[in-house]
């Protein structure tokens, strides 16, 4: 099976690169540093302490917390840090700057892994939540180097996926020094799957940083917006729910006329496609890489990157997007950690634990169909104090839920060469 895999790979990789182009029409990031990508990177001289692999923007910001203990750990400059999307290429540059090495991970490929890891020579490797590559994870385990798959989950549907090819997927799973897993319910189908070392850690999502300059450019565009202004936020939106977002802030306006409105993307390539819905719309608005927000606009658009904490600390309420349509939902963790009430879609398979612990705990409200919510934006804003009991329970839930990194740093430590 690992040959026909391999095969495979190396049949369709002419189709991979052809992708790499057809998405760099709208993000020309895409077709810039291609070599990373068949492990042609700059050698790490000394060596690295440990590598991690964090696919996208949402993997990378989780990683942030574990990846600067492991620059307290290890020193700047020993820690090596892939992504896979350019946006997370840019998120770690943005937040690590040269405190660490960072290149795109390598594609699947004997050749390609077999570079990288000649090049990087990791004494340990931690890969984020659920990436697993067949050929990475053999060579990794052929050098003797410790791997951990970190802050792993395995929804129910993923599961029934992988039990198609239930033995090939437990031969990767073997190559593990340890899954550690989110859940209970994640650590059991994985073991189902044939992961013979599995733990519990719990989510390290739980353990975010709240970066006070951000918290603190999100206090200055609340001032800009006005202080006494009802402000929401629509945040990590897909294509179709920017539309969702207006017409429910228009039922909005209805009840409240100075309610205002924070809309971000979650792609940057979709920013322009986003400006022209919010520009169609009649309603007063602008850019944030163009202005700040003044008192009277209704809809900011936030056309940035890496500053979600600052238009959360803006707001009083989120709605967070990827879950009206089916994508999976992304962190709600975030909105809930400064004390805002949460509202979400009913496509939420990527984050099952923390939707159902802010549903539990009274912090979150799921909403089955893109017209509801309308319905409850003017629920909470009609009824202040169910929205501050709403906000504290989330802010209390992520507080008690603390404490999956100090594991996982010592998991590290217990497997370290």
């Amino acid at each position: 099976m690992r040959l026909l895999y391999t095969l495979l790979l190396y049949l369709i990789t002419p189709l991979v690169l052809l992708r790499l182009l057809w998405k760099s029409r709208l993000q020309p990031e895409y077709r810039r540093r291609v070599a990373e990508r068949f492990g042609l990177v700059v050698p790490a001289g000394e060596g690295i302490a440990v590598w991690v692999h964090a696919v996208s923007v949402g993997e990378t910001v989780a990683a942030l917390p574990l990846i600067e203990q492991l620059i307290r750990q290890h020193g700047e400059g020993r820690v090596w840090v892939t992504t896979t999307t350019p946006t997370g290429s840019e998120r770690v540059a943005a937040a690590l700057g040269a405190r660490v090495r960072h290149s795109y991970a390598p594609y699947d490929l004997p050749g390609a892994v077999a570079r990288f890891l000649e090049r990087v020579r990791p004494r340990q490797v931690v890969i984020m939540e659920t990436e697993l590559w067949p050929n990475l994870f053999r060579a990794i385990r052929a050098r003797g180097i410790p791997l951990l798959l970190a802050n792993a989950r395995l929804s129910p549907r993923s599961l029934r996926g992988y039990s198609r090819v239930r033995r090939s997927i437990a031969a990767v799973l073997a190559d593990c020094s340890e899954v550690a897993a989110q859940s209970p319910a994640d650590a059991e189908r994985f073991r189902s799957l044939g992961a013979p070392r599995v733990s519990v850690m719990g989510n390290i999502k739980f353990d975010l940083d709240l970066p006070e300059p951000q918290l603190r450019l999100g206090r200055q565009m609340r001032e800009a917006l006005g202080a006494d202004r009802p402000v929401w936020i629509a945040a990590s939106t897909h294509a179709g729910e920017e539309a969702a977002a207006l017409a429910a802030h228009r039922q909005l306006l209805e009840q409240l006329p100075a309610a205002a409105m924070i809309l971000v993307p979650r792609h940057p390539q979709r920013f322009g496609e986003a400006a022209k819905l919010v520009g169609a719309s009649g309603l007063r608005w602008l850019r944030r890489s163009e202005s700040v927000p003044q008192a009277d606009t209704q809809v900011f658009l936030g056309d940035s990157m890496g500053e979600m904490f600052a238009y959360f600390a803006a707001a009083d309420l989120a709605f967070v997007g990827g879950s009206l349509v089916p994508v999976g939902g992304h962190n709600i963790l975030e909105p809930a950690a400064l004390g805002l009430p949460v509202l979400f879609g009913p496509h939420m398979h990527n984050f099952v634990a923390a939707r159902a612990l802010l549903l539990e705990q009274g912090a979150a409200i799921q909403i089955e169909a893109a017209d509801g919510l309308g319905t409850q934006l003017k629920a909470l804003f009609g009824d202040p104090a169910r929205r501050q009991r709403m906000g504290l329970a989330g802010k209390d839930a992520v507080e008690a839920n603390r404490g999956a990194l100090r594991r996982l740093l010592q998991l590290l430590q217990q497997h370290a060469p």
